[in-house]
């Protein structure tokens, strides 16, 4: 039996893929020049993953509201101090809590307003996605 030689196809593009294959060197250059460095696109990274539990939301979204002591924070979130404890150590590692002593006692807030913003927006976007009477609303101009 002869063998037939087979021309190797190329390889299938996405379909959301450029039907033109051709490179606009300036609009790249531009981009780049504002494009996240590898080291802060991994520090960012890091930080969305610590914000992608929902407890460390949720300590988050009551730290939102002012200081609180670890025991003050466990109840309104509904977990043993132990477990706030261990998801504030996380936090902090990541510095987006800070705590202060006052005697024997230890308060938490969030250490930066742009994760306060972060988790305000987050919040306002999962609202209007399961609202829907609000994402019917159109946005005022």
């Amino acid at each position: 039996m002869a063998s037939v030689l087979q021309t190797p196809k190329a390889p299938a593009r996405p379909a959301d893929a450029c039907e033109v294959y051709e490179t606009d060197e300036a609009r790249v250059a531009r981009v780049r020049q504002h494009l996240v460095s590898g080291d802060r696109a991994l520090t960012l990274a890091e930080t969305f993953r610590v914000l992608g539990d929902p407890t460390r939301v949720r300590i988050l979204d009551a730290l939102s509201q002012g200081e609180l002591c670890v025991c003050n924070l466990a109840a309104a979130v509904g977990l043993s101090e132990s477990a706030v404890s261990h998801q504030l150590r996380l936090l902090r590692g990541r510095r987006l809590v800070r705590p202060r002593r006052a005697g024997r006692m230890v308060f938490y807030a969030i250490d930066d307003q742009h994760i306060m913003d972060l988790v305000a927006q987050g919040r306002r976007h999962v609202e209007e996605q399961t609202d829907p009477a609000r994402a019917s609303v159109a946005p005022e101009s």
